[in-house]
């Protein structure tokens, strides 16, 4: 099959779920490495000698590099073809995993994060949109459903991880724990992943539009890092300059002739824009509520990482529980009723996180992790699948991209701005720790709301269904 155009599957039977595991593969080495690092950080500020500021680069680097590959991600498969773009992002990922292994200094540590979060970047965007090619719209939605699940369980997954590999093997191997995986999805994929061509409509790759869309995002995410840590000036610089390069973007992706890397009007297509805003402010939700968590763990309850990892498990069980739920329904329940369903489980299982400051026991904890696994669960799939299955083969490169784009967006600049959030209510509470964390997941219940006001214009409609 690796030499052959294969024509899309028609049914969902077991050759297309081997695709989907094999370029599932690949979004889970993204997706885990992006958190399975942070649990080092002081293994590897006492191998290095750096300080703490200096260390918290190795995983915001990698976290920009991401947010800067993603735009490119749908070009590049329309221009090369998925499987293809898909593989060298593999590659690259690898070739990244194997330098951050050899690294010297923090230095090059943090200059081979980069190499490794570009590979990263891409995989998620291309595989869904080769999946979604090789499935055909009328079964997008539960193998997407598959797919759409490894993002919400690599945050509970990542710090469990880590604490087992350092707890047995040196830092390297955060690293060369990619390798085996990575190995066996370019095996498995040359030998049954089919082949999709290249768009027949060759576009020239928009310069302009990739200098100022991806290092504007990197600049913004940047100067809501630095606001964090307080530190003004940078702060404020790279907030305005970020917000006015995405600015020239949009008058950009309006104004030329030409395909731009990411096309503004797309948004005001419907179902589209609605689609966008609740992965955005999903993105914000999900990824934000990891990073307070297993902060709060171990700086509010004194927890060891192995035992936050263990205490966030049942979210994981919820998203997984959820995937179940939404690959037997996804072609028969209206998207809408599945997102604004999800949403509310998520709402619910965040209302008790702010009540933290009256010391909820560990089950409140798990139960409500666990429902709002289930409800992220709900949204993700049914979202993508709205999108995919009513879009032109052709255009689903550039949608997915789009798509992954503000799912990442959404987690960084959201996980940004609860730090900012999170360090003026320690300010503001001193010594109440507990309470202060109580209050910034008030923020991220705001978020579902806005996710909310998103989902109800999404179409009546069944999934899969024009």
């Amino acid at each position: 099959m690796s030499g052959d155009v294969a024509p899309p599957v028609e049914r969902v039977d077991r050759q297309l779920m081997r695709v989907a595991f094999i370029l599932v593969l690949g979004t889970f080495m993204a997706s885990l490495d992006a958190t399975i690092v942070s649990v080092g950080v002081d293994t590897l500020t006492d191998e290095f000698g750096a300080s703490v500021a200096e260390i918290q680069w190795v995983t915001t680097a990698y976290l920009l590099a991401v947010v800067a590959a993603v735009p490119a991600s749908g070009w590049l498969a329309g221009r090369f073809g998925g499987r293809r773009t898909w593989l060298a992002a593999v590659g690259v990922f690898l070739a990244g995993s194997v330098l951050c292994a050899m690294a010297w200094s923090v230095t090059s540590l943090i200059v081979f994060r980069v190499i490794q979060g570009l590979g990263g970047g891409l995989l998620p965007a291309t595989g869904q949109a080769l999946l979604a090619r090789v499935a055909g719209p009328n079964r997008t939605g539960r193998v997407i459903s598959v797919v759409a699940v490894v993002p919400l369980l690599s945050p509970v997954f990542g710090p469990l991880a880590g604490g087992s590999i350092l707890s047995v093997a040196t830092w390297q191997w955060l690293f060369l724990i990619n390798l085996p995986i990575g190995l066996v999805a370019v095996l498995l994929a040359r030998c049954h992943v089919p082949v999709v061509p290249p768009s027949t409509r060759r576009t020239a790759f928009d310069l302009r539009g990739a200098l100022l869309l991806s290092p504007g995002l990197a600049v913004l995410v940047y100067g809501l890092t630095e606001v964090a840590h307080g530190r003004t000036l940078p702060a404020v610089a790279g907030v305005s300059l970020g917000l006015a390069m995405l600015a020239g973007f949009t008058v950009h992706g309006l104004r030329t002739s030409r395909t731009p890397l990411v096309d503004p009007r797309l948004f005001a297509r419907p179902p589209f824009g609605a689609a966008a805003l609740a992965l955005l402010v999903l993105g914000a939700s999900v990824f934000g509520t990891m990073f307070l968590l297993p902060l709060y763990f171990q700086t509010g309850r004194g927890l060891s990482a192995w035992e936050a990892g263990l205490l966030l498990a049942p979210q994981g069980l919820g998203a997984a529980a959820g995937s179940v739920l939404v690959n037997r329904t996804i072609d028969k329940v209206a998207p809408r009723t599945l997102v604004v369903t999800g949403i509310v489980l998520i709402l619910a299982g965040t209302v008790p996180f702010t009540q933290l400051g009256h010391g909820i026991p560990d089950v409140v904890i798990a139960m409500a992790l666990a429902v709002r696994g289930l409800g992220m669960a709900m949204v993700g799939a049914p979202v993508m699948n709205i999108v995919y299955s009513r879009i032109e083969p052709e255009q689903l490169p550039r949608a997915s991209g789009a798509l992954n784009l503000l799912n990442t967006v959404g987690g960084s600049v959201g996980t940004a701005a609860l730090a900012v959030v999170l360090e003026s209510r320690l300010s503001a509470r001193g010594t109440e720790i507990s309470w202060a964390f109580a209050d910034t997941f008030w923020w991220v219940l705001g978020f579902c709301v806005l996710a909310a006001a998103g989902a109800t214009r999404l179409p009546r409609t069944q999934a899969g269904k024009r």
